[in-house]
């Protein structure tokens, strides 16, 4: 997807706007040098204007977990495909994401990273997220046992270098040797630790949240399940206020009740929902490769081969609104604040709000709630 035409100064009209404190049904925004200028319901100032009748605007998705897309992953060594995989999600309204990197060496992980952080600086992603290798061989899910090991603050420190402040988030398992002192290492050096991939019971969970650790990798998934004698992780985790939790919404990672149950206990400034989404999200099924290990996708489902693992996701942004909204009963607000404004404040970024002063990053959504046009930074986006 690229730019048409440069930034536009104009006012979408007519449409319904979803702003943090609520919906506008006949509102407006205006967008000058690609900022929002002003939001307001009614008569829309003077000027150029466009038409959304029937619409409604919402912020730009942004994607704070997601491994690929359009047939090609994060992980490659070629910057087309990365910027064709951002492209694919970009067609679909997320106009902010976290290039998400699944376990390897070190090493390897490293020079993954050092590929993707000139692609950071073009803006192509907003930032790097690695989910492992400091994770639990227990609960490893489509990352490969074999690699996995203890976040060291040597390993750390090389993968963060490699970033050169590129990499915003890191997952690990609290129960790990050497666990805490990473989330501290993480924290210091102004990235997100995140809690996810983890055996871990409460007790082993809550000295890395004090540490610092403030995201649930999505949450319920790869993780102890949680229990009335034994809260686990994801007791732990949806309890405390210091923490956001990811949430797969494609239905099929968790089932909707769960979904509400967990957005609405957490609420709005601790809701972020997530694709987890694999190369195959907008193109179907197929046999792909996540991290060196087959997966299947059958009925937009991917499991590892021979098993029945999830592995990932074929959800895009706009999938995980419509079945907020329609299937686990959130309102437009809470869904607009849960694929758009949490994962933004969480990157400290000026975008993710329908309001005055934030980037122009916005989408413009059919009766059915499927995406008619973006807008990234004040320009319209094509194929």
């Amino acid at each position: 997807m690229s730019t048409w035409g440069g930034p536009v100064d104009v006012t979408l009209t007519n449409g319904r706007v979803v702003t943090p404190s609520g919906v506008l049904e006949q509102g407006w925004v205006s967008v000058r040098d690609g900022r929002i200028v002003a939001v307001g319901e009614g008569v829309a100032p003077e000027g150029p204007t466009t038409d959304v009748s029937g619409c409604t605007i919402v912020p730009g998705f942004v994607d704070i977990h997601c491994h690929g897309g359009g047939g090609d992953a994060f992980t490659s060594s070629d910057p087309l495909k990365v910027r064709k995989a951002a492209s694919a999600h970009r067609r679909h309204g997320t106009t902010t994401l976290l290039a998400s990197l699944v376990s390897r060496p070190v090493p390897e992980l490293a020079d993954q990273v050092s590929a993707l952080a000139e692609l950071v600086q073009e803006g192509v992603v907003a930032g790097i997220h690695l989910e492992g290798p400091f994770l639990s061989a227990a609960r490893c899910g489509a990352h490969d046992p074999a690699i996995l090991c203890p976040p060291e603050q040597t390993a750390v420190t090389k993968l963060l270098d490699a970033g050169k402040g590129t990499v915003r988030m890191i997952t690990i398992a609290p129960e790990l040797e050497g666990a805490v002192a990473a989330v501290r290492q993480l924290v210091d050096n102004n990235v997100i630790a995140a809690i996810g991939h983890t055996d871990a019971t409460e007790a082993q969970v809550r000295p890395a949240v004090d540490a610092g650790a403030s995201v649930a990798t999505h949450l319920f998934n790869g993780m102890r399940p949680l229990h009335h004698r034994e809260p686990g992780p994801i007791g732990a985790l949806l309890d405390d206020e210091r923490v956001t939790v990811e949430l797969i919404c494609d239905l099929v990672h968790l089932h909707p009740t769960a979904v509400r149950l967990a957005a609405h206990h957490a609420g709005l400034k601790r809701t972020v929902l997530i694709t987890d989404a694999i190369a195959a999200a907008g193109v179907g099924d197929g046999v792909y490769d996540v991290g060196g290990l087959e997966v299947r996708v059958v009925d937009g489902v991917p499991t590892l081969a021979g098993g029945a693992a999830l592995a990932g996701s074929t959800l895009t942004m706009d999938m995980a609104f419509r079945n907020a909204v329609n299937a686990c009963g959130l309102s437009l607000v809470e869904a607009a604040y849960a694929t758009a404004t949490r994962g933004a404040e969480l990157l400290g970024l000026d975008t993710g709000k329908l309001q005055p002063g934030c980037a122009a990053d916005l989408v413009v959504l059919d009766a059915e709630l499927k995406p008619r046009d973006v807008m990234v930074r004040g320009e319209w986006v094509k194929e």
